[in-house]
């Protein structure tokens, strides 16, 4: 293995676990078994670090995103679960593209939002515009009726309840288990949270 996947192998797993603004280069560079001059070299900054670990997931999944949204919406009628749900297997697909991938790609979004890293969304947004844009009109087409202003709270309450979700999976699994002694797997959750976000989408305007 390159020095470089190594550090981010251990970036990774050190983002997923103790969040962007709770890991340290030194405990990256310690995990990796690498001295900080090689972090350095090959991204420069922590922030060229955490923009490279996202994009190794973004560039396996935007393409088979972007094309299940458009799949959906080319339909002559859609509803907002259909939207949702085209984000399922793409994002199941991570876990060939790494193992535990699906699990990983999302706690390490949810990290972004829950540790304010405004540039990661800023990245992920300038770098990956279809993603937002196929997402945005599939909803238009979905449900017409909502507003611009509609949009932008309604996916904000979608973001932060995914975000949540995803931040907390791992407690989660573990409260079915003990709670209601179902052995779930990532899958599971991302199907269960699909029809409450979808419904609170289309929920009648005021």
């Amino acid at each position: 293995m390159s020095t470089k996947d190594k550090i981010l192998d251990a970036a990774e797993e050190l983002f997923a676990v103790k969040g962007f603004n709770g890991t340290s280069l030194r405990e990256i560079t310690s995990q990796a078994e690498v001295n900080l001059a090689a972090v350095n070299y090959h991204f420069g900054s922590k922030k060229e670090l955490i923009k490279a670990v996202m994009s190794r997931y973004m560039n396996e999944l935007a393409p088979n995103l972007e094309k299940a949204l458009l799949a959906v919406y080319e339909k002559e009628q859609i509803d907002l679960k259909e939207v949702f749900t085209a984000f399922v297997q793409p994002l199941l697909s991570l876990n060939q593209f790494r193992e535990n991938g699906t699990s990983n790609f999302l706690q390490l979004l949810g990290r972004g939002y829950t540790d304010s890293q405004g540039f990661l969304r800023w990245f992920l947004t300038t770098q990956y515009p279809n993603v937002i844009a196929y997402f945005v009109q599939a909803v238009q087409k979905a449900y017409p009726e909502l507003t611009p202003e509609d949009m932008f709270w309604r996916l904000h309450f979608t973001m932060g309840t995914i975000v949540f979700t995803m931040s907390s999976s791992d407690a989660l699994l573990d409260i079915a288990e003990s709670d209601f002694e179902k052995q779930l797997e990532i899958e599971h959750l991302i199907e269960q949270v699909i029809p409450y976000i979808a419904a609170g989408v289309a929920a009648p305007l005021s």
